[in-house]
C-alpha cells in the first residue's frame, strides 16, 4: 500500500514522496478514505490540510483547509522570542521547557507576549511551550482578522490559556496591554503583490491571499506595525518579524525610523531571516 501511495506522490512532484506517504497511511487506515487523500494531494493539496496538523518547532500544530500552513523557517521567530525573555530575565530558563511541576514566582508580574497575524497559532504555542515552568507566568495574546484560523488558533492556543482576538493588527489588542508587552512576534504577509503568481501552487491556491499578499514590496504590514509598536512595547521590549533576505536591510531602516533600535537575525538551515526591533528602555 504504501508503495503505490509514494509512486502517484512522486509521479505528481511531491520531493518527499516517501515520508508524506508514510505520515498519509499512518492517518488513513482505512482504504477508501486513503484512497480520498492521496487523490487530493496529487491534486495540490498542502498534506498539512490532510493531516490536520503541521509540524512546528517540535509540536503538531491543529489546521486545516483555507489556514496558513505554519513554516519551518518561522521557528527562529520562537527562538528569538525566547532568547529574549532569558537575556531578560523574565523567568525563562531555555529554549527548553523546565520538569512539570515547576512553580511560578507569584510575586513576579507576568510575561506578556503578543504574536500579531497569528494565524493557527503557531507561533504563540510555541513560545509558550518553550517558556512552560519558568518563574514568571506567561499572558498569551495573538490577533489575527481571519475567522477561519482563529478556529484553530483558539485550539493551538488553549493549552497555554492564551486568548485570541479578531481584528486588524493593534486594533484587535485591549488598550490595557499598551506599554506592557515585553515580546511582539509578527509573521505578517511579505510576498510582494507580483510575486504572488509565481508561488507554489498549494499555496497560492489553498492559503488566503491575505497571509500571503505584503504589497508592492511586500512590506505593507511592516511599516504599519513597526510604526505602532513603540506604543505598545515594554521598555525593553522586542518586536521579532520575519522578512526575506532581500527585505531585511529595508526593514532595519524602516524600524529604525520609528526609534526601535534594529538588527537582523538569520539561520541558514532553516533558510530564514527576521528582524528584531528593541524598544528603548
Amino acid at each position: 500500500m504504501v508503495d503505490n501511495v509514494v509512486r502517484r506522490l512522486r509521479a505528481a512532484g511531491c520531493v518527499f514522496a516517501e515520508d508524506e506517504a508514510r505520515l498519509l497511511v499512518e492517518a488513513c487506515p482505512d482504504p477508501e478514505r486513503l484512497e480520498s487523500l492521496v487523490a487530493r494531494r496529487v491534486a495540490g493539496e498542502p498534506l498539512e490540510h490532510l493531516l490536520g496538523w503541521a509540524d512546528f518547532a517540535g509540536r503538531r500544530i491543529a489546521v486545516g483547509p483555507g489556514v496558513f500552513v505554519p513554516r519551518r523557517r518561522s521557528e527562529l521567530l520562537v527562538r528569538l522570542a525566547v532568547a529574549h525573555l532569558h537575556s531578560s530575565r523574565l523567568g525563562v530558563t531555555s529554549w527548553e521547557s523546565l520538569p512539570a511541576g515547576a512553580a511560578h514566582d507569584a510575586g513576579r508580574p507576568p510575561v506578556v507576549v503578543v504574536d500579531l497575524c497569528c494565524g493557527s497559532g503557531a507561533i504563540g504555542a510555541a513560545i509558550a511551550a518553550a517558556v512552560a515552568g519558568g518563574a514568571a507566568a506567561l499572558e498569551l495574546h495573538a490577533a489575527d482578522v481571519d475567522p477561519t484560523a482563529l478556529e484553530y488558533a483558539r485550539r493551538n492556543l488553549a493549552p497555554w490559556g492564551g486568548t485570541v482576538h479578531r481584528g486588524d493588527l493593534f486594533a484587535a489588542l485591549p488598550g490595557p496591554l499598551r506599554g506592557r508587552v515585553q515580546v511582539l512576534t509578527a509573521n505578517a504577509p511579505y510576498v510582494p503583490t507580483a510575486s504572488i503568481p509565481f508561488m507554489p501552487p498549494e499555496a497560492r491556491e489553498h492559503e488566503p491571499l491575505l497571509a500571503l499578499d505584503g504589497g508592492s514590496d511586500g512590506l505593507d504590514f511592516h511599516r504599519t506595525i513597526a510604526s505602532a509598536a513603540p506604543q505598545w512595547l515594554a521598555p525593553g521590549g522586542v518586536l521579532v518579524i520575519e522578512v526575506s533576505r532581500r527585505q531585511a536591510e529595508t526593514a532595519v531602516e524602516l524600524f529604525a525610523s520609528h526609534g526601535l533600535a534594529p538588527r537582523i537575525e538569520s539561520d541558514e538551515d532553516l533558510d530564514a531571516v527576521a528582524v528584531v526591533g528593541t524598544a528603548a528602555r
